[in-house]
């Protein structure tokens, strides 16, 4: 019977103390926030990064950059640069220097609820979504289906579930959609269907983007709220590496800097095939790039709101095939997060793709491996960080659930151990071990910090081998299955009324059923 008894309190005592961590608490002091700062891990030294700046600069002097299209030229020759006869656009170091004394810095990435709003400055980190996979894995079948355009507005709405991803950046590429401009004035659309987030997508073509402002500022009440507070920003690739200008996006993003969209600069060549297999001459070769690209959008719009992106890859050099999950990923990823530190710039990278085609012990290995170093650098923002699997191939909706829980780790792990006269906990120590039980399980500064100093994850199982089996020996991925399921069956947000949608409808061909936006959606009845 005494044994009974003790049984019972145990249990009564992780019964409260679960429900005592199910109470909530202010998001300023739970365990982990958007925007914790990192950069503890570095791996370039100060002299390594000055070598690399300075490698960048020679690069951007003698080598230059090709294929520029006349407004191009006209905004850079205008600035300092100069044409060779070779067709090459260079830049001398003083505009180089000019740009980055001048360039916006310390902005807010906004989102349309001000909760989400974004500082990406210094180390703070925020982890997002990215890329343009053109299959969606469903691991029930463990099969690969094209992405549609209902996959942008459903994973838009888990994220919006996911308190340790930060901001939605399309993650597909909707493949129903087959004329260019329903793309993209559709994958707009279903990601300010489904989050409140800041968003990110990209263009094919100026009149595009324009398009896509027009609807912009009715979602956001007028142009002027719009400019006020861009909640969309571009994703936009400028360069076809090596050291190319990529001229159809050149003028995307011309038009968005122009109309008042922040710009993501993303260089993303692969090494060993669009850069050297050096992973320090990827490491330039990005830099350089992406200095060029900063100097662009500022002879345009000076001032321009520009997240800075060296974002290269890596190859698997016995077949040149990307190798997303790697090792490599993520030093090069880590060292370009560095050298955005170094220039004092708002910086993205990918990291925390995988190469494995299913959420299994591989995926698991390569997203934790890389997006935890990437994020530990400081990197402001973390693109592909979550659902990313095949080298960019392939998405996944129950990884981005689980991947939710990875991330909160991580983050964790990013805020770090803070040493004070409380955490030291010396009061604590003599209290159990001179007065006390023994333990700490019942104290006082236990049940304080158990929401303040830990994170717990949603999904993963920390039950005993016992009680797994007594429950039916549940899998992660069934666990993320049934979430899924629940989520997408009963979350609906409000986010384009009536109103708005209607205005919307009116004026551009949007393709997404305004049926499935809500609890009538024929899916889940």
């Amino acid at each position: 019977m005494a044994a009974l008894e003790d049984i019972n309190r145990r249990r009564g005592g992780r019964h409260a103390r679960r429900a005592l961590r199910a109470q909530p608490i202010p998001a300023a002091e739970a365990a982990v926030r958007p925007g914790m700062a990192g950069g503890q891990y570095k791996p370039l030294s100060d002299k390594e990064m000055a070598q690399i700046h300075e490698a960048a600069l020679e690069l951007l002097e003698t080598v230059g950059i090709a294929d520029s299209i006349d407004s191009c030229v006209d905004a850079l020759t205008a600035a300092g640069c100069w044409m060779g006869d070779d067709g090459r656009m260079r830049f001398p170091r003083s505009l180089i220097e000019d740009t980055l004394a001048n360039c916006a810095r310390e902005f807010v990435l906004h989102a349309r609820d001000p909760k989400h709003d974004m500082e990406p400055w210094g180390t703070k980190v925020y982890f997002g979504t990215a890329g343009a996979a053109v299959h969606i894995v469903e691991p029930d079948s463990r099969t690969y289906r094209d992405s549609l355009l209902i996959d942008l507005y459903d994973t838009a709405r888990l994220v919006d579930n996911c308190d340790h991803i930060h901001f939605y950046q399309r993650p597909v590429v909707a493949r129903d959609m087959e004329d260019p401009r329903d793309l993209d004035i559709n994958t707009t659309y279903a990601c300010l269907a489904g989050t409140s987030k800041h968003i990110g997508t990209s263009m094919v073509a100026p009149e595009h983007v324009e398009e896509c402002l027009q609807m912009l500022h009715v979602v956001a009440g007028g142009e002027d709220k719009w400019r006020a507070r861009p909640f969309v920003s571009q994703s936009n690739c400028f360069v076809v590496p090596p050291m190319k200008w990529a001229e159809d996006a050149c003028r995307c993003l011309e038009a968005a800097v122009r109309g008042g969209m922040p710009v993501l600069l993303l260089s993303a060549a692969q090494a060993g095939a669009t850069s050297p297999a050096a992973l320090a001459g990827t490491v330039v070769q990005a830099v350089a790039e992406c200095l060029a690209g900063l100097a662009y959008v500022n002879a345009v719009v000076p001032g321009a709101t520009a997240i800075w992106g060296p974002w290269p890859f890596v190859s698997d050099l016995r077949t040149g095939a990307m190798s997303g999950g790697s090792g490599e990923q993520a030093l090069i990823s880590g060292a370009c997060a560095q050298m955005g530190h170094f220039y004092n710039l708002s910086v993205g990278t990918g990291c925390g793709m995988c190469d494995s085609k299913l959420p299994d012990m591989q995926a698991g290995g390569e997203k934790g491996v890389t997006a935890a170093l990437a994020a530990m650098t400081g990197v402001n923002m973390l693109y592909e960080a979550a659902g990313m699997h095949a080298s960019l191939l392939g998405f996944c909706l129950e990884s981005v659930l689980i991947d939710n829980d990875m991330l909160g780790s991580i983050n964790r792990n990013v805020r770090g151990i803070e040493v004070n006269s409380d955490t030291l906990s010396l009061e604590a120590i003599k209290n159990v071990c001179l007065e006390g039980p023994g333990h700490y399980l019942g104290h006082e500064q236990t049940l304080s910090l158990m929401q303040k100093e830990y994170i717990y994850p949603e999904l993963g199982n920390r039950m005993s081998p016992k009680e797994w089996n007594e429950a039916g020996r549940p899998d992660i991925v069934e666990q993320a299955a049934a979430r899924k399921r629940e989520i997408l069956s009963s979350y609906f947000p409000d986010y384009l009324p009536d109103g708005i949608d209607g205005i919307i409808r009116a004026n551009h061909n949007i393709m997404l059923p305004r049926e499935v936006l809500g609890p009538e959606d024929p899916r889940w009845q």
